[in-house]
C-alpha cells in the first residue's frame, strides 16, 4: 500500500512499517531477543537501561510474557531460534500514546528534553518532534556544557542530546548521559524537563528520575516495556531501532507529529 500523502493513514504506516521491517518480520534475531532477556532477569544492569529492576524480574519467562504483550514478539517459549516479530499495530498503539503526551505538554507549554543513542537512525525523528513543539510554544532544554560521561562527553546537536567519543557520536544505551545532564540541570539550579522524549538508557534513567518520558527500544530491549508495564515509563514505543535507511522513519515521524496535533516539522 502507497502512502499517497504527506502523513500515511494508519493503515498506510502499518504497511510501511511491515515493508520497512521497523515492524514485522524485524532484523533483531530471537536467539538476541531471548539472551537479552535471560541477561536482564539475571541482574545485569547493562540491560536495564536506568531502571531499578530490583527483584521483580528474575524469571526470564516473564520478561517474555511482557514482550509478547506489549511489543509484539513470538509468545511461545519454545521458540528459540530465527525470525521474531514487532507487532505493527503495537507500533502504532504507542505513537498514538506518544502523540496524546506530546500535546499535553504542548498545551502546557512544557520544558522537554531530547536526547538518542541513536544518532546514526533515530535524530532526525527527534529533531522534527522537537521542532514541532517549540513551534507549538515548548521550551527546548539547553543542555549544560562540558558533561562528561562514559569516557566521553555530552554534545546538544539539532536541540538533540547526544554522545560524543573522539570526534564521533556514539551508539550506546547507557543510562550515564542522562544523569549527567539531570544532575548538571540541579547544580545550575534548572528545573528538571517536565517531558523527556528520548530512547534507550536515556530513556530510562529519566523515568527513574520520576520525569514523565516518552522512549523508544527495539525488540532485544525489555527494559523499558517492563517500565510502562510497572507505570514508571510513561510511554514505550516498539521498533527496530536502526534500519537499514533513517529515511525509512520519516512517514512514522509524519504520523506522529499530526496525531499530536502539532505543526508540521
Amino acid at each position: 500500500m502507497p502512502i499517497t500523502s504527506p502523513v500515511p493513514t494508519r493503515a498506510e504506516l502499518i504497511d510501511h512499517l511491515v515493508r520497512t521491517r521497523i515492524a514485522g518480520d524485524v532484523a533483531t534475531p530471537r536467539e538476541n531477543n531471548l539472551d537479552h532477556y535471560r541477561r536482564l532477569a539475571n541482574g545485569d544492569r547493562h540491560f536495564w537501561l536506568g531502571l531499578e529492576l530490583g527483584e521483580r524480574w528474575t524469571d526470564e519467562q516473564d520478561v517474555l510474557a511482557v514482550m509478547a504483550e506489549r511489543c509484539g514478539v513470538v509468545d511461545d517459549p519454545r521458540h528459540r531460534e530465527g525470525q521474531d516479530t514487532i507487532d505493527p499495530e503495537l507500533t502504532v498503539a504507542a505513537l498514538d500514546r506518544a502523540a496524546a503526551q506530546l500535546r499535553k505538554s504542548a498545551e502546557a507549554g512544557h520544558r522537554v528534553l531530547f536526547a538518542t543513542g541513536h544518532p546514526g537512525a533515530l535524530i532526525d525523528l527527534h529533531s522534527r518532534v522537537a521542532n514541532a513543539l517549540r513551534l507549538a510554544g515548548c521550551e527546548i532544554v539547553r543542555v549544560p556544557l562540558g558533561l562528561i560521561a562514559d569516557q566521553g562527553v555530552v554534545v546538544q546537536l539539532a536541540d538533540i542530546a547526544m554522545h560524543e567519543r573522539g570526534a564521533s557520536l556514539w551508539h550506546t544505551h547507557s543510562p550515564e548521559p542522562m544523569t549527567a545532564i539531570l544532575d548538571a540541570l540541579e547544580r545550575e539550579g534548572e528545573p528538571l524537563p517536565d517531558l523527556v522524549f528520548a530512547d534507550h538508557g536515556w530513556a530510562g534513567c529519566a523515568a527513574q528520575r520520576g520525569i514523565t518520558t516518552v522512549g523508544f527500544a527495539d525488540c532485544n530491549d525489555p527494559a523499558l516495556f517492563l517500565g510502562e508495564a510497572e507505570g514508571t515509563l510513561t510511554v514505550a514505543v516498539p521498533l527496530d531501532d536502526h534500519v537499514v535507511n533513517p529515511r525509512y522513519y520519516e512517514p512514522m515521524t509524519a504520523y506522529l507529529v499530526e496525531a499530536a496535533g502539532l505543526t508540521p516539522a
